[in-house]
């Protein structure tokens, strides 16, 4: 049995190059899900997040194996990001930041197989956040993405082309919310060597 891998099925979608904008059309899909706010870097709510995603994500995929003989490769962590005042992404004032994590599910995974899986887990795991895990679909539509290569410290650059240089001379304006996709696990990659795709939901600027 070959496992589903989003990352190879959907390259259009996880996949960029560096030093390049592209325009991809992302359609709605299936997400776990759990919101938070405050510095990544340091927070223990944040990594609460993370593991209890991941330790249901694993529960989905053992569901999904078990009833409909389907295998797939647990999906990257991403993260939606926003505050109430956006120049605290400029100042880095981290603890301003709201965020959601979430990890792709594959199209056949259910809300009733989702909300097992995460029954199971809040049974059988001592997890902080466990609770906060939800299943949602969330549609991004039309968006810009770029590979970033190195630590998450140092995007501001690349973000401030995308922002002033890229989307004004394609006529477009940011929508939405700012979406990372971390292609790399970053306890065991050095900051230098990390990919994250960098992704902005846009829309027609008019006048």
């Amino acid at each position: 049995m070959q496992s589903y891998d989003i990352k190879r099925e959907r390259r259009d979608l996880y996949s960029a190059a560096r030093g390049r904008f592209e325009i991809v059309d992302v359609p709605r899909m299936g997400f776990l899900m759990a919101d938070g706010r405050g510095n990544p870097n340091a927070s223990a709510d944040y990594r609460a997040v993370v593991e209890a995603l991941y330790t249901t994500a694993y529960a989905v995929r053992a569901i999904a194996k078990d009833r409909l003989d389907r295998a797939h490769t647990v999906g990257p962590l991403e993260g939606l990001w926003s505050a109430d005042d956006l120049s605290v992404f400029q100042t880095r004032a981290r603890d301003e930041w709201v965020w959601t994590l979430m990890i792709v599910q594959p199209g056949w995974v259910t809300a009733a197989m989702a909300d097992e899986a995460m029954d199971r887990v809040q049974r059988t795991k001592d997890l902080a956040a466990g609770h906060r895990v939800r299943f949602d679909h969330y549609t991004e539509g039309r968006c810009v993405q770029t590979l970033h290569v190195g630590p998450y410290d140092e995007e501001a650059p690349t973000i401030a082309r995308l922002h002033d240089e890229f989307l004004p001379a394609e006529k477009l304006v940011p929508r939405g919310h700012h979406h990372e996709i971390y292609l790399s696990d970053a306890r065991r990659t050095a900051p230098a060597r990390l990919r994250t795709i960098l992704r902005q939901p846009v829309g027609p600027a008019h006048g």
